[in-house]
């Protein structure tokens, strides 16, 4: 069993979080929907810093994993007001920031705020703007009519035995806080890990996004038989080699 986590005080609740000291610059890890710390990726990150004494941060949003609230009640912006937090309060310095999956919307978010701390980022899997992109058009018209009707749709879920929630707040903040709507402006050195056999996230979503990035360094990894974890031994190598090769 894994010792308890940290806690501290958030913008919505209290926030758990498991930090290892080390060199920096840190890296800060940014988990996806309904994820947690604990997660392979997570789990692996530990253990890469552990063997390199590189200082690592990870963390649940609000409503997610050991953290306080309910996940239903969450939205985009405030668990990037959660990772915002975390990074002002508990680093110091540049930092690299890991995000996946909506994590990398995330990272976008915290980017754009403080640029001046991120010293790169690794994308995996990114989905940016998922709410309005690719979950929105993949609802029938009956299911959008639920949701502003009745403020949620439940709906099975390809990763928990629970249903996966979608509710109108989730939708509605998504849309106030797009990234893709022009250029992006991200100017640290970028790395974007992407399965083509993704059915999540479309590698075609990662190109897009890779091409309105200002940065320009960055690089796309395509591993054609992966899929949205990239949580194979094979894919952890290659997040490990992307980390150690970063010119930071």
């Amino acid at each position: 069993m894994p010792s308890p986590p940290e806690m501290i005080d958030g913008p919505h609740g209290r926030l758990a979080c498991r930090r290892r000291n080390g060199a920096g610059p840190g890296v800060v890890w940014l988990g996806g929907f309904r994820s947690d710390m604990l997660g392979t990726k997570a789990e692996f990150l530990d253990q890469w810093a552990a063997k390199t004494g590189r200082a690592l941060l990870r963390f649940d949003y609000s409503g997610h994993g050991e953290s306080e609230g309910v996940f239903e009640d969450g939205s985009i912006g405030e668990w990037a007001a959660d990772g915002l937090h975390i990074l002002d309060t508990l680093t110091d310095g540049p930092q690299i920031l890991v995000g996946s999956s909506m994590g990398g919307w995330i990272a976008t978010l915290i980017a754009k705020a403080r640029p001046e701390r991120i010293a790169a980022i690794v994308f995996i899997a990114p989905a940016p703007d998922f709410t309005e992109k690719l979950m929105w058009p993949s609802f029938t018209e009956a299911q959008r009519e639920t949701i502003l009707r009745d403020g949620r749709l439940e709906q099975p879920s390809d990763y928990s035995d629970e249903p996966e929630v979608i509710t109108k707040k989730l939708i509605e903040d998504g849309r106030r806080n797009l990234v893709m709507t022009g250029s992006v402006p991200i100017k640290c050195p970028v790395r974007i890990l992407q399965g083509m056999k993704d059915d999540a996230v479309p590698f075609a979503h990662a190109i897009e996004f890779a091409a309105m990035l200002e940065s320009d360094d960055v690089e796309i990894t395509m591993t054609p038989k992966g899929d949205h974890r990239l949580s194979e031994p094979r894919d952890l190598e290659r997040l490990a080699a992307t980390l150690d090769t970063l010119p930071v």
